[in-house]
Parts: C-alpha cells; sequence; structure tokens
C-alpha cells in the first residue's frame, strides 16, 4: 500500500489567512489542510477526506496529476472520517471528475446532502457507507460525537477512524486525524498497525486560549499531551496540526519531545510504502 500525505495541518492550514500568531509569522514551512491519498496498486487513488486545498495538492502530487489521456484522472474514490468542512470541502473541487463514489458514515452522508446535490448536476457520484476498495480491506471505528458546528441532529457516529489493511503486504494504515478522547476499542485497532497517523491538532488543552479560542475538548481534538505517552516508541504519527500548535516549529521543545517519544511529525508531500 502506498501512502502519500497531502496535506497535514488542521483546518486553515498553516500559515492560517486570518492570523498572526508567533507560528503564522515565523515563517515555517507551509502546511495545507489535512488529507491522504492511498493506493493498492500506484495507478488507483483514494482520497481519506478531501480538504478545501485539494487543487493545489493534486498539482503538487505527481501520481494524481492528470494522463495519460487528456481526461484521464488516478483518483477511484473518497472517504471521509467526518461531515467537518475542512475535510469536506474539496469535493466541491472536484465536481469536474465525472463522478467518483464518495463513502462515510451515515449521519456525515446527511449531513453533506446539500453538497452532493451540487455535484450530481456535473456527473454520476455515489454514496454509501460500504467501503469497497479493491486490493485493500477498510474498517472504520467510530471516535466521537461531535458533529460540525453546521449539522442538525442527533445521530452518530459523526467521526470516526479507518484502518486499511494491504492483503499483499501485511501492511495496516490507521487514520484517526479527529479524537476527542481515547475511545474504547482503539488500542485494539491500531495493535498491529504499520502506520498511525494520529489527532495532533493541539500540544496542550489549554492552547487556543492565546488567541482567544475554545478548548480542545470543544473542539472535539485530544492534545499530543493526552496521546504521546500511549505512543511508547510505535510507527505513529501526528498529523492534522493546528496552526497554534508549538511542534510545528522544529526548535521547540515540544517538537523535540514528540520526536524523543519515538513519533513522527511528517510535512505535506510525506510517502509511505506499507
Amino acid at each position: 500500500m502506498k501512502v502519500i500525505l497531502l496535506g497535514t495541518a488542521a483546518g486553515g492550514g498553516c500559515p492560517q489567512w486570518n492570523c498572526a500568531c508567533r507560528l503564522c509569522t515565523a515563517d515555517l514551512p507551509p502546511r495545507t489542510q489535512d488529507c491522504v491519498a492511498i493506493s493498492a496498486d500506484g495507478d488507483g487513488w483514494y482520497l481519506l477526506n478531501c480538504s478545501p486545498d485539494i487543487r493545489a495538492q493534486l498539482l503538487a502530487t505527481p501520481e494524481l496529476r492528470a494522463g495519460p489521456g487528456p481526461r484521464e484522472i488516478p483518483l477511484r474514490g473518497v472517504l471521509l472520517t467526518d461531515a467537518e468542512l475542512d475535510h469536506s470541502l474539496g469535493l466541491l473541487m472536484l465536481r469536474e471528475s465525472g463522478g467518483l463514489p464518495v463513502w462515510a458514515p451515515p449521519a456525515v452522508l446527511s449531513a453533506l446532502t446539500p453538497f452532493f446535490a451540487v455535484l450530481d448536476g456535473y456527473g454520476g457520484w455515489t454514496y454509501s457507507s460500504d467501503v469497497d476498495i479493491p486490493g485493500l480491506r477498510v474498517e472504520a471505528l467510530p471516535v466521537s460525537d461531535k458533529r460540525p458546528k453546521y449539522a442538525s441532529g442527533s445521530g452518530g457516529p459523526w467521526v470516526v477512524a479507518y484502518r486499511i489493511s494491504d492483503p499483499a503486504t501485511g501492511g495496516v494504515l490507521v487514520y484517526a486525524p479527529c479524537l476527542r478522547s481515547w475511545p474504547p476499542g482503539f488500542d485494539e485497532f491500531v495493535a498491529d498497525a504499520s502506520l498511525v497517523l494520529l489527532d495532533g491538532t493541539f500540544h496542550a488543552p489549554d492552547e487556543m486560549a492565546g488567541v482567544g479560542g475554545p478548548d480542545q475538548l470543544a473542539m472535539g481534538h485530544l492534545p499530543i499531551t493526552a496521546s504521546l505517552p500511549r505512543v511508547a516508541g510505535r510507527r505513529w504519527a501526528y498529523t492534522h496540526l493546528n496552526n497554534t500548535n508549538p511542534v510545528l516549529d522544529p526548535a521547540s521543545p515540544e517538537h523535540a519531545a514528540v520526536l524523543a517519544a519515538g513519533a513522527s511529525l511528517p510535512g505535506d508531500g510525506t510517502r509511505f510504502s506499507l
């Protein structure tokens, strides 16, 4: 299984357009909004979430650019972990694809119905909760009941993590960019994973206080300080990093602590083979 990190930042990216915090003005390597591409064969690719930055992400990734025919594209489908806008707005940018399958939990599909009404005018899109990716096995684990601000209704689950296995190699990827807590069953879900892409949105619970924002619990993200002790040197990587997160600065003690624990903080464009 081939894995490409197209974007590794939380909503708004880093730097964020409406923010002048220390990190957004520090001239750090830029990060686009979180999105991952996976493939069993290197020819057909599937997106895990679809960020508002998807056009730039696709054009920056040779494996995902159109060709060899003038309108041939390598994208085969999209898996959504939730209905947050920073994970789904990119679908509208893919309206010219001719139609793709979109997989997500039922509550997410329901919340995104207005999006789908737009997409349906451009091609043969399909929407389902039953994932079918040739050559890969996909399992979903509900991890949070946090629904987007714009959505109504109490049904769930609203957020899932994906476990994607390659039977040919034994490689296992777990993609969990949004964890409100350490949910029941998650230890078993990640137990033998080759790579875990874990929610690294915030470093500490009170991080948003410096810019007048809510705490991490209200925003649905477990801070790195709570999850890092569980890493224990395993091949885990933090993604979905918020622009306020001090680990973005390679010179920070917080960045050093993540690396010392055996985890990593890969940037946009990082590739893995599992």
